[in-house]
């Protein structure tokens, strides 16, 4: 809704209508990070579900949490300078990766329950309940 708030308040104060303004700068950021924020959120649900489900999900809670305030600063950081936004681009992409093994860990322990009756999902718990506040590291 904020994303979307401002790209609402960039094309009011155009003083234009409809979306297709060439050559006006700060509306182009701001509907081109509002794009770019929506391309990369059904990804986002996606490892945080299968992260949830399969791993554990206090983790994944804090990683998806975590992910909302990186977008948001990759948002803000977007309306700036285009360097700006690197650093939350470069966070989100740890954070989803991050979320990705979290999956990957959970099929792995699914499987090697199935074919060998080894249960690790203790051993992965503990080790993704201590890894996650390491994302809080920039």
């Amino acid at each position: 809704a904020f994303f979307a708030s401002k790209v609402e308040h960039e094309s009011k104060h155009c003083n234009g209508k409809g979306f297709q303004r060439p050559g006006h700068s700060a509306f182009d950021r701001v509907y081109t990070a509002n794009q770019n924020c929506g391309h990369a959120y059904p990804t986002f649900l996606a490892v945080l579900w299968c992260a949830g489900l399969l791993c554990s999900q206090v983790p994944a809670a804090f990683a998806g949490l975590m992910y909302l305030f990186v977008r948001q600063k990759y948002f803000v950081g977007y309306l700036g300078e285009r360097t700006q936004s690197t650093p939350g681009y470069l966070f989100g992409k740890r954070i989803i990766f991050f979320l990705f093994l979290m999956s990957l860990a959970g099929i792995l322990n699914y499987y090697l329950i199935f074919f060998f009756g080894s249960d690790f999902e203790t051993y992965i718990k503990t080790i993704t309940n201590a890894i996650s506040p390491l994302l809080l590291i920039p």
